[in-house]
């Protein structure tokens, strides 16, 4: 079993170094897409000293962080400060966005130096009912891809909706014009559904990827309880903080349930080597789920039983 990445820091004190910490800037979207509950935390844009604090805080953990959990980061009207800043504290930034927003914050992300990789949530078109004009959509997300490649950015395109019988005929064909305007785009001469199987991915130009995968379920505590048997990286290569400075686990709990600690409170390095924290990971280290909302997560079962 994979072990938690850990370095002594002298008189027994443990530093936990994680792959990824999640910085949630925003609770809010400008979409209700049916795949995603809407959160029933109190709307919250993070302020620039606030993320600088946070910055600050997971600076020995990590060197690596995405600014999402819940919410649209390209809602937050400081979005090049918060880039800007992760630059000057020497943080490489994973942005996930659902695209509409882009043509609107180019400018505020087009060479920004600390930008890495942009997720695009394809699959945000048809989840969110009433959206028009797909190509225009693509469009504005395609042209802000070329430019971007110049500045050696990576791109993933998500497209996870497909559904366990192989997707309805209707979802088959709104995901077929999607792929069909990326195809043409980049000059493909195959189609991308024959490349790529669920749950992977494909290299469709120069730092590009697309992949597809079933439709997500966020873990809810409404949600099956299963027998809690299983692995899962959370607090091992991941943790999150959300806007209003909850820490919890991974990027799943989006509602905070595993609340392990306030970062307003106490610092990032106590609570993620708090008594809660540990035991999370004591017990996946057992293959045990300690906490219910893990039993209630069906992501967790990609990792084995």
């Amino acid at each position: 079993m994979e072990k938690a990445p850990y370095n002594h820091r002298g008189r027994g004190e443990i530093l936990k170094i994680f792959k990824k910490v999640y910085i949630e800037i925003t609770s809010i979207c400008n979409l209700a897409c049916t795949f995603c509950p809407p959160t029933e935390r109190k709307a919250n844009f993070i302020s620039v000293d606030d993320f600088a604090k946070r910055l600050d805080e997971i600076k020995p953990h990590t060197k690596y962080i995405y600014l999402h959990v819940k919410g649209e980061p390209l809602l937050h009207p400081k979005i090049d400060e918060l880039l800007d800043l992760s630059h000057e504290k020497g943080f490489k930034v994973n942005i996930t966005t659902n695209g509409t927003l882009i043509a609107k914050n180019r400018h505020k992300l087009l060479g920004k130096p600390a930008l890495r990789q942009m997720n695009f949530s394809l699959h945000s078109f048809d989840g969110h009912v009433g959206s028009t004009d797909r190509e225009g959509y693509l469009r504005d997300i395609l042209s802000f891809v070329r430019e971007a490649q110049k500045h050696r950015v990576l791109f993933s395109f998500r497209l996870w909706n497909l559904t366990q019988d192989n997707q309805t005929n209707i979802q088959k064909k709104r995901n077929r014009q999607t792929l069909e305007i990326v195809e043409k785009e980049f000059g493909l001469d195959y189609r991308i559904e024959e490349k790529v199987v669920p749950g992977g991915g494909v290299k469709i130009a120069e730092r590009v990827y697309l992949n597809q995968d079933h439709e997500f379920q966020w873990p809810s505590l409404t949600a099956p309880e299963d027998e809690g048997k299983g692995f899962c990286y959370a607090l091992r290569s991941q943790a999150a903080i959300l806007v209003d400075g909850t820490v919890v686990p991974c990027c799943l709990d989006g509602e905070g349930v595993i609340n392990l600690g306030n970062i307003n409170q106490a610092s990032f390095s106590d609570i993620v080597n708090g008594e809660r924290a540990n035991q999370l990971v004591e017990g996946f280290s057992r293959r045990e789920a300690v906490e219910e909302l893990c039993r209630r997560c069906g992501y967790r079962q990609r990792f084995g039983a």
